[in-house]
């Protein structure tokens, strides 16, 4: 009997110390463990947090916006390029960089909760079926939707489609005062990444490229092999504003540049190999003399693209020092569609320049720069920006080029921030010029398109009356704003330029567009009389002319 009292004593004693210790956390909560809390690990705690909120928080929690929202912070805590993708915007986003989507193949504009087209997609559905430029989109599906609150986002929904489905469209036309009803075949529209290509001179090309998309390759090919056909000599890429987009279509349109073995782009990162990108010789263009134009929002791809021309002593980089976005994504995909795109490496450039500007301050500091860049007067003045010393580098030919964020240009092209340009700001800013050009289009587009039957024709001889532009000083006073007399005999041109390049756009799309806009570019000007002159040397006395 006492032996077998005794055998059990330890199973006692260990009972006594489990109840004795669920009963301390019980009554002290401070010593960590509450409502099941259970420290496995770091990683284990969001899981345990989220399941306590469910259960405990005071209100009603929408589960997926705040994981969505934790692992948009989360990964921002990261560095500014590490981010969660909601599948609702994974969509959109794959259809903007694979080249095309599902719809009708028009480009809209609203105004006053008005669609209206403001040109059919050539060859698209829309434009088979006689959908005109100025037409106004009423009715969807029998719906009259002229009393609902307009979006982009709401017109997305009512338009686009899968390919084959069916959608009836009733139309107003001013032009014969008129509904008309279509029934549109959605199909697949194509989604252009470069917005113009043409000859500005004899000799020279321009290519305006928006972002580097699957299609961007074959596209410039297709540009540029048409240019070439016409006498192209020299050639001016703008990638002003482009934000980047895939490797593959920025390295594919370097290597047209380059010489066999000539460094594209390296990457590199913790647990990523060095890895080089080279040109293979099938080298397009090699003796195309060649610009490169970018600005502030020139980003990723575009800065690859300008850093390994620069680089390499191959052409000339004018304009502003670009974005700085040099970290590489890889992207993980979720069983929902929704998507993580992680930071796995660092871009660099042939000399070795790393092309990401520092984000040690944060990210809402990180998203201020380009504003931070403005306050300090680095979008006016090249002699704000301010180098480190040792992270200056050399061309082969022997270029002193600097790291540390962004491509510095060859050729500095500051903005015009003159005081004397208010009236145009402020006209253009608040999109008073576009509205006021629309308008004057509805108006007036059959004895535009009698008299100026070509792109050529309108570019060449179109000018917008005095008439016209007191018109528009008087729509936009009905719109707050008052006539600055100083300022517009200031900028009266640059006001009647983009008036009709607006115009130009809306009968004859980008072809007449960016030619029109850049007679008053003076990036694309400087770039102009660089190939004009034939100083395309990249030498130090045209530096120090353009800077000052």
């Amino acid at each position: 009997m006492n032996k077998n009292r005794f055998y059990f004593l330890p199973l006692i004693f260990s009972a006594l110390l489990i109840i004795g210790i669920v009963l301390g956390y019980l009554i002290n909560p401070g010593n960590g463990i509450k409502y099941g809390l259970k420290p496995y690990s770091e990683s284990s705690k969001i899981d345990e947090v989220m399941r306590v909120i469910q259960r405990d928080y005071v209100d009603t929690v929408n589960q997926k916006k705040l994981v969505e929202s934790t692992l948009t912070d989360m990964l921002h805590n990261l560095d500014p390029h590490s981010t969660y993708i909601p599948a609702k915007e994974m969509k959109g986003i794959s259809e903007e960089m694979s080249g095309n989507f599902d719809g009708i193949g028009i480009q809209f504009h609203l105004l006053n909760d008005t669609i209206y087209v403001v040109m059919p997609i050539p060859g698209g559905p829309s434009a088979k079926k006689g959908i005109h430029a100025g037409d106004r989109i009423v009715g969807v599906d029998g719906r009259d939707i002229t009393k609902i609150k307009m979006t982009s986002d709401t017109v997305m929904k009512l338009l686009k489609g899968p390919r084959g489905t069916r959608v009836k469209l009733r139309i107003y036309r001013p032009s014969i005062d008129d509904f008309l009803d279509f029934e549109i075949i959605r199909d697949k529209i194509p989604m252009y990444s470069i917005d113009v290509a043409y000859m500005p001179e004899p000799n020279i090309g321009y290519v305006k490229i928006n972002r580097f998309a699957a299609t961007t390759y074959d596209e410039f090919v297709d540009k540029t092999d048409k240019l070439l056909a016409k006498g192209m000599k020299k050639l001016i890429i703008d990638l002003r504003d482009n934000g980047g987009g895939y490797l593959t279509a920025a390295t594919d349109l370097c290597n047209d540049f380059l010489t066999e073995g000539k460094t594209i782009v390296y990457t590199e990162g913790r647990s990523r190999a060095k890895e080089y990108i080279k040109a293979n010789g099938n080298t397009r263009l090699k003796d195309i003399q060649l610009i490169v134009l970018i600005n502030e929002m020139s980003a990723s791809a575009s800065e690859i693209t300008a850093g390994a021309i620069q680089d390499n002593d191959r052409g000339t980089i004018i304009g502003r020092r670009s974005f700085g976005k040099g970290l590489v994504q890889e992207q993980l995909e979720f069983a929902d569609k929704s998507a993580i795109r992680l930071t796995v490496a660092r871009y660099y450039t042939p000399t070795g320049r790393c092309i990401q500007k520092s984000y040690k301050n944060g990210y809402n500091d990180y998203e201020k720069d380009i504003l931070n860049r403005y306050a300090n007067d680095e979008l006016i003045n090249p002699d704000s920006i301010h180098f480190i010393d040792s992270l200056k580098y050399t061309t082969p030919g022997g270029k002193v080029v600097y790291g540390g964020g962004g491509i510095m240009p060859d050729i500095f092209v500051p903005i015009d921030t003159s005081g004397l340009f208010s009236y145009f700001n402020d006209l253009n800013g608040r999109g008073l010029i576009y509205q006021f050009s629309f308008k004057y289009l509805d108006a007036h587009r059959a004895d535009i398109e009698s008299k100026y039957p070509t792109t050529e024709v309108f570019v060449k001889n179109f000018s917008v009356p005095d008439e016209t532009l007191q018109e528009l000083i008087k729509y936009a006073e009905d719109k707050g704003v008052k006539l600055n007399a100083k300022s517009y005999a200031f900028c009266k041109d640059d006001i009647s330029t983009r008036m009709k390049a607006f115009i130009g756009r809306g009968i004859y799309d980008n072809p007449a567009f960016y030619p029109i806009l850049n007679q008053r570019d003076k990036t694309f000007i400087k770039a102009m009389e660089v190939f004009q002159t034939n100083n395309n040397s990249q030498d130090k006395d045209s530096l120090t002319e353009a800077q000052q």
